[in-house]
């Protein structure tokens, strides 16, 4: 973990696009009349011409991706997870995803963590509705060094992708230098044997924090990031429950819908052991700080200490 540094996921997206652009003519960006927030204005500044702004018309940005896809071109689409996934979802569903098109979605603002905007703009169904489309790729990165590396793979990738960003600065786990990103392999970042907890996006720092709290109280907890929910790492998920008879799924999403929902399934049908969920629990966040509105909906180490606790000795 780079010690002490702290970077916004949205940022490091920005970024990603700005490399992107840099060595490929055909990557074209479209946004919501939110650069600054999405972050996109990065590229913007470098690649004015092939940035556009689509005003505050979710829907039809995603239609004119689609045609820019259909012209050999590969588009990025931003604005918020809340009008990415939720108000442009027909466009999504029908322009992108059922003809298979080469679109990326980068999603920003996902989550409680979007703080005093409050309930209409804290999405916590994204990963649910993106998930239920066919052929989508889904992901959620959990620092800046694997956002990066995120936004390279979808590009390299063939279909649609949507990826979570998120507003809030996180702590960077990752050593830049010999990291590699692949779609659909989770990463063990912690070994254990008592419980697997299995996390993606802002809870898989909270994550590797409880992990270390849980060995001084004698409990060993394997820690897993599986920032792809969908494909999901299946063989990763089945080794960690056959290692360790007890799993835990940890997310900034409802737990209806979302990584927590694919592990579950997965398990009951191959490796059914005890399982868990931590998550926002099938309620509407609200107006307040972040950090406030993590700790208050349990999304953080100490409550995940709690469950982990319960659950190895209850």
């Amino acid at each position: 973990m780079a010690e002490g540094k702290k970077v916004a996921t949205r940022e490091s997206y920005g970024n990603a696009l700005k490399e992107l652009g840099d060595l490929h003519s055909e990557v074209v960006v479209f946004d919501a009349d939110l650069a600054g927030a999405t972050k996109t204005s990065i590229f913007q500044k470098a690649h004015q011409d092939r940035h556009f702004n689509c005003g505050i018309a979710e829907g039809n940005m995603v239609a004119v991706a689609a045609g820019a896809a259909a012209m050999g071109l590969v588009p990025f689409v931003s604005s918020f997870a809340m009008f990415a996934a939720g108000r442009a979802f027909e466009q999504v569903r029908n322009s992108v995803g059922y003809p298979h098109l080469n679109v990326k979605i980068g999603a920003t603002h996902g989550g409680i963590s979007v703080g005093e905007d409050g309930a209409s703009h804290q999405c916590c169904e994204d990963f649910a509705l993106m998930r239920s489309i066919p052929g989508m790729v889904v992901m959620s990165p959990a620092d800046d060094v694997e956002a990066r590396a995120m936004v390279q793979a979808a590009y390299h990738h063939k279909g649609p992708v949507y990826m979570r960003f998120g507003r809030a600065a996180v702590p960077v786990i990752h050593q830049e230098e010999g990291y590699t990103f692949q779609i659909g392999k989770g990463e063990v970042l912690m070994e254990g044997t008592d419980v697997a907890i299995i996390a993606n996006g802002l809870l898989v720092a909270e994550a590797l924090e409880a992990a270390r709290g849980l060995a001084q109280a004698g409990i060993s907890a394997q820690v897993i990031n599986m920032a792809t929910i969908k494909p999901l790492d299946e063989e990763l998920v089945l080794k960690a429950a056959a290692q360790c008879g007890r799993v835990i799924a940890c997310e900034e999403h409802n737990i209806i819908g979302g990584l927590g929902e694919a592990v579950c399934a997965l398990l009951s049908e191959k490796c059914p052991v005890p399982m868990r969920r931590v998550g926002v629990d099938d309620v509407f966040g609200h107006s307040g700080p972040a950090a406030a509105l993590l700790e208050q909906f349990g999304l953080c180490a100490a409550h995940i200490i709690e469950v982990v606790t319960d659950f190895v000795r209850g």
